[in-house]
């Protein structure tokens, strides 16, 4: 099978730049700024999806650029993950990535991860196409490290039977993580749609590409017809992010598709103790209410998983 062409040389002076601190935080899957061991560190953090505001970014009420000032402002959040169509075209400009990594940095927000769609298919059947996905997401790879990010997220969209489409994911994924790989970053894969919506499926995956640095973003809704508590578990070993979807509450405060105290002690019991992204896609609620409505969620039940 072909292997991507190699990008320009300027890898050893590009890790230079990035810094070793961000470099040996990233692969554990945590922040660089993780408080002291004398102080007891919260069983798990509470970091913020840009998704979760989609209907303000399309309607161009909030720009990518203001996200982490709104993040810590207007919720008191202190970390959040960029969706990269909010900012298609923009891994390449070196001006955005350094304003948004210093805007960032004024507000003391820190960069978690940046989610990547829309670039081909990683385990497309095609050797020349699953190869130009592969590609196109070097770009997003070195713009996430440039904001101090510790991943990207991807998709494992695939054709075939179940076995073709594992092996063929596994391919693109592997090939993709190699690259990562010399920019000390992550490659994380979500269930997100098609065979990657079975955790038993995609658990595989990762056992086929058998890298430290290609883990998993168990996603609590995603899963459609599968169980999501089972996939979740499934993919918790590979975890080094967790998204907490949200989209409908009751009287209480609880959301109604999830139990969120039985979902997040299965996070907790695997041993994660990384972030974890608020996002809201509801409807009943506006996006500043459902934010808003999810955090106090996830703020109770880790209350009550550490006592």
């Amino acid at each position: 099978m072909p292997t991507p062409a190699p990008r320009e040389p300027h890898r050893r002076a590009f890790l230079a730049a990035a810094g070793s601190t961000l470099a040996a935080a990233a692969l554990r899957g945590v922040a660089a700024d993780a408080p002291p061991a004398a102080a007891r560190p919260p069983l798990f953090r509470i970091s913020l999806a840009q998704w979760s505001l989609h209907n303000a970014l399309f309607a161009g009420k909030l720009d990518t650029l203001d996200f982490p000032r709104v993040a810590k402002r207007e919720y008191g959040i202190e970390a959040v993950e960029y969706v990269n169509q909010f900012f298609k075209d923009k891994a390449v400009d070196p001006d955005t990535i350094a304003e948004l990594a210093k805007r960032s940095a004024d507000e003391g927000v820190t960069n978690v991860l940046v989610m990547c769609d829309g670039l081909g298919d990683l385990g497309d059947p095609d050797d020349k196409a699953r190869a130009k996905a592969i590609e196109k997401h070097y770009p997003w790879v070195e713009a996430a490290k440039r904001l101090g990010c510790h991943s990207i997220r991807v998709n494992a969209s695939s054709k075939g039977s179940f076995e073709e489409q594992q092996k063929l994911a596994a391919d693109g994924l592997g090939r993709l993580s190699e690259f990562a790989a010399q920019l000390d970053m992550n490659v994380l894969v979500e269930n997100h749609g098609g065979l990657s919506s079975n955790g038993g499926w995609l658990a595989g995956v990762m056992k086929l590409v058998a890298r430290p640095n290609c883990g998993t973003l168990p996603d609590f809704g995603n899963f459609y017809d599968y169980d999501r508590y089972r996939g979740v578990e499934e993919l918790m070993p590979f975890a080094k992010g967790v998204s907490a979807k949200s989209h409908e509450f009751d009287a209480d405060g609880n959301e109604v598709r999830t139990d969120y105290d039985k979902m997040l002690r299965i996070v907790t019991d695997a041993g994660y103790r990384g972030w974890v992204g608020i996002e809201y896609e509801g409807k009943e609620l506006p996006e500043p209410d459902g934010i808003r409505a999810t955090r106090k969620l996830l703020e109770r039940v880790r209350e009550r998983l550490s006592a």
